[in-house]
This record gives structure tokens, sequence and C-alpha cells, in this order.
């Protein structure tokens, strides 16, 4: 009789996971959705992998003893796999989730989920043709840092937020396609959806204004590896976006500066704070074009009647429920599996390949190597 009922109760737990195919065997198919996902062995099970290069499905079965294929339509066939995540090249992602949710599957999208507006405006009518089944994984929106950042900002402890920076730097020598143009490559693809997202929930407002700068420094290829975007909301905040493959010494992740004080967020680790003691009033004394300008050594007018006491110090990044970039996959299962709302929408989704598209078209890239 027990064996009975353990068995059944295996069973019942084999039909609750979600059995995935992954498209796309390189660094995001095999390095990330492969580990990530096997973070959480009782939601999702990994079945199937497919991939051009058929030793890296081969790869994946011994791993996990996925079922391995030598493209999309093979996998696509298997009756066995209910999710579809596309880590095929970026150009293919839409072609690639528009196959497989015609196929019936679940579609999880890496990002880009697009390379182009018009090609994520596909998405949208998928989206709409196949409600329910269509995701996109920018992961990034559930990282520490930008957890924390934003748990402060709501908290009211900087006051009104003005501007934000958003960093990600590093120096490398790349080579891969992700350099090549025609393979649609460059860093405003790659790292560009991540920052951009977390730049447009911090705005909390639609975007108003567009600047860009794209360099190619010394990655191979022809594709930027070093550019700056600075986006202006409608409520007038700024934030100042820059990724770059060629930059030798790294800067904080993130800076946040308001009304009330400053966060400055190292790296998922460890934020640095200076900000008014709650309560104090921040009101500069009124402004006269009889006050004198100040010499050196001296106080400025009216300051010392009413000196601003502030708290400052390091702590450590501990977001609430200890959210992470893996989290993405538990909100999917309860997506799937119980009907919650995803929490990246297609609008928003949509919304930062529209802008990156604005972005590159405000400069041609400037060559260096």
């Amino acid at each position: 009789m027990s064996d009975g009922t353990s068995q059944e109760s295996e069973d019942e737990m084999m039909d609750k996971k979600i059995k995935v195919g992954i498209l796309g065997l390189g660094r995001a198919g095999m390095n990330m959705h492969f580990p990530e996902m096997s973070k959480y062995p009782d939601l999702y099970k990994i079945v199937a992998g497919a991939d051009p290069l058929y030793h890296r499905a081969e790869e994946l079965q011994k791993r996990c003893g996925a079922h391995p294929y030598h493209d999309i339509d093979e996998m696509l066939a298997d009756p066995e796999v209910e999710l579809l995540t596309v880590a095929s090249r970026s150009g293919d992602h839409v072609k690639h989730a528009l196959q497989g949710l015609s196929a019936g599957k679940y579609v999880l999208v890496e990002k880009p989920i697009a390379v182009s507006y018009a090609e994520a405006l596909q998405l949208a009518d998928a989206d709409k043709k196949y409600p329910g089944k269509l995701f996109f994984r920018h992961n990034r929106r559930f990282e520490s840092g930008f957890t924390f950042i934003r748990e402060l900002i709501a908290a009211g402890s900087i006051g009104e937020v003005f501007e934000i920076k958003l960093r990600r730097l590093s120096f490398q020598l790349r080579n891969d396609w992700q350099v090549i143009s025609e393979c649609d490559g460059g860093q405003m693809n790659n790292w560009g959806p991540h920052l951009i997202d977390q730049a447009l929930q911090l705005l909390e407002s639609p975007v108003k204004d567009i600047w860009c700068d794209r360099k190619h420094v010394v990655a191979a290829g022809d594709m930027e590896d070093h550019f700056r975007i600075m986006l202006r909301s409608e409520n007038g905040r700024l934030a100042d976006i820059q990724i770059s493959g060629s930059c030798a010494i790294d800067e904080p992740i993130f800076t946040v500066y308001g009304t009330r004080g400053t966060l400055v967020c190292k790296d998922d680790q460890e934020l640095s704070y200076r900000w008014v003691t709650p309560g104090q009033e921040v009101k500069s004394p009124a402004a006269s074009s009889d006050t004198p300008a100040i010499l050196p050594g001296e106080p400025a007018a009216g300051t010392m009647n009413n000196p601003l006491a502030w708290r400052w110090g390091t702590i450590m990044v501990e977001p609430k429920d200890g959210v992470d970039t893996h989290h993405i996959w538990k909100h999917l299962y309860k997506s799937i599996r119980e009907g919650a709302p995803f929490p990246i929408k297609t609008a928003e989704a949509l919304e930062v390949v529209r802008v990156t598209e604005e972005a590159k078209k405000q400069c041609a890239i400037r060559h260096y190597c």
C-alpha cells in the first residue's frame, strides 16, 4: 500500500514539473538557462536540447538526460516538451518564438527579445493570439542590487529621485558572433536590454528624450563595445546608462541622486548611503542679491542657523525575500502552472526594443580599431 502511494506521489510531482526544451546551447542556453533551472528541480525538468552544433546537445544529454536534437523542428515535434526557452542567436529570437507558439508550446524568449521594433510588434501580435503562452527573460529585473535600490527609493529614504546612473564596465578582447553586425551583435543587444529595462522601471514615467553615443574600441568585429544612453522621462528624471567592454576600471553599478540624499550600489553585495535624518526639513535660506559672495573659509550665509544632520554608512545588499536574478524562474512557473500574472509585461519588453532602436538612430558607431 505504501509503495503504491509513494509511486502515485512521485507521478503527481512529475506532472507538476514543467518539461523544458532549450533551443541554443551556447553561453545563454548551456551556461544560464540550464544551471538556473537546475536550481529548481521540483519545478522544472529539462527533457530536450537543440543546437546546430550537435555535440552541445549531446553534452546536455550527458548532464541531465535531455534528448538531443539538431534543430528546432525536431525538438518541437517532441510532445514531451511543454516550454521552449529560446536562447538561439539574437536575430533568430522572434522567428523561433513564433515557431514555438504555433507548435502549441509555452515560450520564454532570451534578450534581446527582438532586434527591431517591427519584429517586436510581431511578438505583441503573437501574445494576443496565444494568450498566456509568451514570456520574456528580463531577469535583471530581479537583480539583488536593483531590487534593494527600488525598496529604498519607495521608502522615501533619499526623497524625490532626479537622476540615476547605471553602469556595467569591463575590458574584453571579445571575438565571438556577438561583435559582428551581420549577427546583430554589439553591446546594445547584449547588456543593453538589461540596463534599459532597469532604467525604464526606475524612471517611473514614459521616456521623453533619448541621447546616445556608440563606439567600437577594442573588441573584434564591427559593432559597438562601448556605448552611453541618456533617457529623460516626462517626470523630469534622467537615466544615464553606460555599458562597455573597453573600460579598464569599473564604477558602481547604480548611483541614485535624490532631494534628500544619495545611494551608491557598488555591486550586488554592498551599498553606501548618505541621507538627511528623517523628519528634518531640507530647505535653503532665502536667496538675496544683497548676500555677499562667500570667501574661502567662510560658512555659507544662513546655513549655520539650520545645519543638516546626516546619516550615512555602508550596508549589505539584502532585498526582501532574498530576491535575485534566478527568481524569474519562480515567477515563470507560477504563471504557467497557477495562472499568476508574469511581472515582465509584453508592453514593457517592447518598450525596451523601441528605446534601443531609437537610441541607435542617434549616431553611427565611431571605430577606434
